[in-house]
């Protein structure tokens, strides 16, 4: 299979070489030349299983195709569970279990086993360049640690994350570097897709993404909605419907790609923050990319959602079939910290700020009238923002074993200013 990008004005490419650049030519974003029908999949095959078979046509001709079981099974070597939630006929799929508890884990260490594989004997190290908002540079850098031929850089909004996930940005050491931007999230997403469509400086550094414009982290993804799907189908015999909280659009075009492709996913339906930019198109105004607003659920703090153009890819550009197709809901902080503070007093639940916004949209659709069987996508642990989550409990949250290592080491991030010519310095240097 090969792959275009979103704006047409670029060669078709072969998945590794895709992945390998992360950005296609032309600016835009990897998609495949043709959707495929997925066949083959079962119910009770565990989650390494259900992704190679979901993903074996993707990989169809590449270099990678002979490869893709092992990498799979590399990459996911924790759970995804589906549990019921208290409410009737609600579930939460918890994809926080990997190393450093935030979905992301997912799709970052699918990538840098894929990495090491392409890259493997490359004369130059390859620079893994990532802007984060919150949970994705940890999850890149926890995956690609120790690699060898690969270096990361991560550049986060300074102060915009929460204390614990600036932590874990700064405490890898050895090939990875952390930078603390004083700007916004779509500062640094700006900076990075300037420094991957910069060919001289391509030519001194060679560079890739792990964003969720990653191919390599969006098709992995398409797995555990997969998973959970057939799983759930075959437990009961209906669809399971998700509501998915979501900021640059990776996650939730996982599960509509896979839904594209037959697995038997119901509805989706969007959930944001204060940062309303998917909410006002799907509501009926212009696609309307803006600066990002800082809020509770800080990893969804994005005014351009990258995604967007892959999402229009595929429904052909027409706007009034893409927005029949989603519902998109805001949620403010004083509802995020109503809803963490009403399902631990309620139900005994404790939810990180963006699953609590995407419990809340399940809530309002409840009350809607609407029914059936319904997973909200639970992105990461709660102990990662403890400083909103515990005072709205009422007592600690206890953290996994794996995010406490990451929290012992020591930490330390390079401040630089929202400038091209300071990140280019400091790749250069």
């Amino acid at each position: 299979m090969n792959f275009i990008s979103t704006r047409n004005n670029s060669p078709a490419s072969s998945l590794s070489d895709a992945i390998a650049a992360g950005l296609a030519p032309d600016g835009g974003l990897y998609v495949p030349e043709k959707l495929p029908v997925a066949r083959n999949l079962e119910a009770g095959a565990d989650l390494a299983a259900t992704t190679a078979t979901l993903l074996a046509p993707f990989f169809e001709g590449d270099a990678l195709a002979p490869e893709l079981e092992a990498i799979c099974r590399e990459a996911f070597d924790f759970p995804v569970p589906l549990e019921p939630l208290a409410t009737p006929g609600d579930h939460v799929l918890e994809l926080f279990h990997g190393r450093t508890a935030a979905f992301k884990d997912v799709g970052a260490r699918f990538l840098a086993a894929c990495l090491a594989r392409i890259r493997r004997g490359a004369p130059r190290p390859l620079t893994i360049l990532v802007a984060t908002s919150g949970d994705t540079g940890a999850a890149v850098a926890a995956a690609f640690h120790g690699q060898p031929g690969l270096r990361v850089v991560v550049l986060y909004p300074d102060g915009r994350v929460s204390p614990r996930q600036a932590h874990q940005l700064g405490c890898f050491g050895g090939n990875v570097t952390a930078l603390r931007v004083a700007g916004s999230f779509d500062d640094c997403q700006a900076l990075v897709k300037r420094a991957l469509n910069d060919a001289e400086l391509q030519a001194q550094v060679p560079l890739s993404s792990a964003n969720s414009i990653s191919l390599g982290r969006l098709l992995p993804q398409m797995s555990y909605y997969a998973h959970a799907a057939l799983s759930h189908r075959a437990a009961t015999g209906r669809e399971l419907n998700f509501v998915i909280p979501t900021g640059n659009l990776g996650n939730a075009m996982a599960a509509i790609l896979a839904r594209a492709q037959g697995v038997p996913i119901g509805r989706i339906v969007l959930a944001t923050n204060a940062n309303t930019v998917l909410p006002d198109y799907f509501a009926g105004d212009d696609y309307a990319p803006r600066a990002s607003v800082a809020t509770l659920a800080n990893a969804m703090d994005v005014g351009a959602p990258s995604n967007f153009e892959r999402l229009r890819w595929l429904y052909a550009g027409d706007d009034a079939a893409l927005r029949a197709a989603y519902t998109a809901i805001a949620v403010d902080d004083e509802t995020i910290r109503a809803t963490i503070r009403s399902r631990w007093q309620q139900y005994g639940e404790v939810f990180c700020p963006h699953t609590a916004t995407a419990v809340h949209v399940l809530e309002t659709l409840r009350a809607d009238g609407v029914d059936g069987d319904w997973a909200v996508a639970a992105t990461a642990h709660p102990a990662k923002f403890e400083s909103v989550v515990e005072p709205l409990v009422g007592h600690a949250v206890e953290v996994p074993p794996a995010l406490a290592e990451l929290l012992a080491r020591p930490a330390q991030a390079t401040p630089v200013p929202p400038e091209y010519a300071a990140l280019q310095a400091h790749l250069l240097g």
